[in-house]
């Protein structure tokens, strides 16, 4: 009864913030139409929403053990499902996955198909049984159940370290979009971004936990599905005249399709895609003629320069001059890195158009087999490293019961789906509305749009368009789009008000800042409770340890908002790796530890430090960021899927190495006659 009276009084507190969002809404549409100063719509938007996040966490703070690390064990199925979405729908799914739709078409639904079938293994393998074995964090459950002749801290330590590895590299990401959307829309720079952006996630997790950490979950999850769904529908009604954007996908698809065609064979695109072809062959000769091609490029680099100062040539000309020789490669083995990569880009631009719907595109059957084993090998990367990602799994013990916390797992894919099954049509109506009407445009009348996302970061910028065929007219090849900008700039794009721009930011922020709250106390409680509580000071008191993983959970937010600053890799790289890492570590040892009894503490030590050691030492034999190479992979597969060997290596060093030793104590028989006891 009193769970009955807690739900509705919950019910009743989100309903009303809901009506209040709303009417935020309404108010800055009507400030807009009157001439308000857009910029500070976006102030607005960004600093109000961050403004009620850091309420909550004011309001929720607490110093209570169960409170601080699962919510008291008293969230509603319903509600922990909401927070549940909002964890999962990170700066990754919300900012770059419909961008990673837009640049590679089909092959990108493998982030879709990974992370919500990911679910499904969470349903079926894992949450349940960890709910009822009723601890605090992944690494007190592998503790527990692989008991043996060693010390439990052992197995304790490996799961806080693979913890804290993935979580980090997952955490950074969502720190780096913080940073991309405070930026865009207070006019910042990117690191004062970041920096902004991590006052609020601190408030929430660093006061009250996972308590407070919940509920402003919740009230992120309510502004992210507004933010999502209104610009699409908005497109959807723009191009269908369909306002449900599941329905008119299939609609704004063939529309597309015909556009694709259409400029297949237009014979300027043509002519700038055999532009590229002539450049790719350029590099192929530089490099058939390394080492002596580099010497000659750097002499004539050097004399380029002599010569225009000695001609008093302008002060811009010389600069570039300068520049351009400031980066040529330092030594011939940098320069075939260098020219291996850009003929590698160049050839990529020379090729037609590849229709959105083509699975797995490919110039022969044998690239298409590829592209098909790299989307498959992604898939179950991603599922795999779903079912096992501390973060997400620590949430299940916040539900009052079993039945609670699989009611939960359907809630949280439903709440998911609103808005993963509007992404790929979201892609589709952008990709669409630029094929029409950024393809073709003058270079004199191009969009402000485009000058104001290409000056947010002019080192590596967001978007360019270069008129390489020199006719004035911008073709399609001659566009590029960094996938982590394509849902910001939705809004300006379609044309719509600017309020939906602000909208879209507050959605993208609450996506990044809902994940970093629930990765960085993740984190910290592997730091505080696995590490310093359970093996370093026992006899810690409450007080001590949730104060422990405050300073803590300080320390590292800043190190990960540094690492973000650096600008380490596109968005849905990280999270790739990431997820790679923690399928590789952790998935064996969970659903071996619930499903096979013989498995033992010799063996999950073994398959923890197996899965890490080849899937790390796999990405950084075929990775180019890490001095890898494409030669060096194993049948093909991308670095950002070597989860695929890792999480083989692990089943199968535990499954090994436990047989070869004595079977666990009954204690541990006992414990999985627990937890799979209806």
């Amino acid at each position: 009864m009193a769970n009955n009276a807690f739900f509705w009084q919950l019910a009743r507190y989100y309903a009303c913030y809901t009506m209040g969002f709303i009417l935020l809404l309404l108010s800055l549409a009507i400030l807009e139409s009157e001439g308000f100063p857009r910029v500070w719509i976006g102030y607005l938007f960004i600093f109000s929403t961050i403004v009620v996040y850091a309420g909550i966490g004011v309001i929720s703070r607490t110093s209570d053990v169960s409170e601080y690390y699962v919510a008291g064990r008293r969230v509603p199925a319903l509600f922990n499902g909401m927070a549940t979405a909002a964890d999962w729908i990170s700066a990754a799914s919300f900012i770059s996955l419909a961008g990673g739709l837009y640049l590679y078409g089909f092959d990108g639904l493998a982030y879709v198909m990974g992370w919500t079938g990911g679910y499904c293994l969470v349903a079926l393998l894992i949450a349940p049984y960890l709910r009822k074995f009723g601890q605090y964090t992944i690494p007190d459950f592998l503790a527990a159940r692989y008991t043996g002749r060693y010390s439990g801290n052992l197995v304790r330590s490996a799961a806080a370290f693979a913890t804290i590895i993935v979580s980090f590299i997952y955490v950074v990401a969502q720190i780096y979009g913080v940073g991309l959307i405070t930026s865009r829309f207070t006019g910042v720079n990117f690191s004062v971004g970041i920096f902004l952006g991590l006052a609020s996630i601190l408030v929430c997790s660093f006061l009250g936990g996972m308590r407070a950490i919940t509920w402003t979950q919740i009230a992120q999850y309510i502004i992210m599905l507004i933010a999502f769904l209104i610009p699409v529908v908005w497109l959807s009604i723009k191009h269908t005249d369909i306002p449900v954007p599941q329905i008119a996908y299939g609609s704004a698809q063939s529309k597309l399709s015909e556009r694709e065609k259409a400029l297949v064979v237009d014979p300027k695109e043509q002519e700038v895609r055999a532009v590229f072809k002539r450049r790719a062959d350029e590099y192929d000769a530089k490099l058939k003629g390394l080492p002596k091609s580099w010497e000659e490029g750097r002499l004539a680099a050097q004399r380029h320069v002599d010569d225009l100062k000695s001609s008093n040539a302008s002060l811009i000309e010389i600069k570039a001059a300068a520049r351009a020789f400031a980066n040529y490669p330092a030594n011939p083995e940098e320069a075939r890195r260098k020219w291996t990569e850009a003929k590698a880009a160049n050839l990529a631009l020379s090729e037609p158009v590849v229709a959105h719907t083509t699975p797995f595109p490919g110039k022969d059957e044998i690239a298409s087999d590829i592209k098909r084993d790299n989307f498959l090998a992604l898939a179950l990367c991603l599922m795999m490293g779903t079912a096992a990602f501390p973060h997400i799994l620590v949430r299940f013990y916040a539900t009052p019961s079993v039945s609670e916390t699989r009611s939960s797992v359907f809630w949280a894919l439903l709440f998911i789906l609103l808005i993963y099954t509007t992404i790929p049509a979201l892609a589709v109506l952008v990709k669409y509305d630029i094929y029409t009407s950024l393809v073709g445009t003058d270079f004199s009348r191009l969009p402000s749009w485009v000058s104001y996302w290409a000056n947010i970061d002019k080192l590596q910028p967001l978007v360019t368009i270069t008129d390489i065929n020199m006719d004035g007219i911008v073709q399609l090849a001659e566009i590029f789009i960094d996938g982590d900008m394509v849902v910001l700039a939705t809004p300006e794009i379609a044309g719509l008000p600017y309020v939906i721009s602000g909208l879209i930011a507050a959605g993208g922020l609450a996506a990044a800042l809902s994940t970093a709250d629930g990765l960085l106390l993740a984190i910290s409680n592997a730091l505080s409770h696995d590490t310093y509580y359970k093996v370093i000071n026992p006899s810690a008191s409450s007080q001590k340890r949730v104060t422990i993983s405050k300073l803590l959970l300080l320390v590292v937010a800043l190190v990960a908002a540094y690492a973000a600053s650096t600008k380490p890799g596109n968005i849905l790289s990280m999270v790739g790796t990431a997820f790679s890492l923690a399928a590789s570590i952790l998935f064996p040892a969970l659903v071996l530890g619930v499903f096979w009894k013989r498995a033992n503490q010799q063996g999950a030590i073994a398959g923890m430090f197996a899965g890490l050691v080849v899937c790390t030492y796999y990405m950084i034999k075929t990775h180019p960021a890490l001095g890898g190479s494409a030669g060096g992979q194993w049948f093909n597969i991308a670095p950002i899927s070597a989860g695929i060997f890792g999480v083989p290596a692990g089943f199968l060093a535990i499954i090994v190495v436990s047989l070869l030793t004595s079977a666990p104590a009954k204690r541990s028989d006992a414990l999985v006659d627990h937890i799979r006891t209806p």
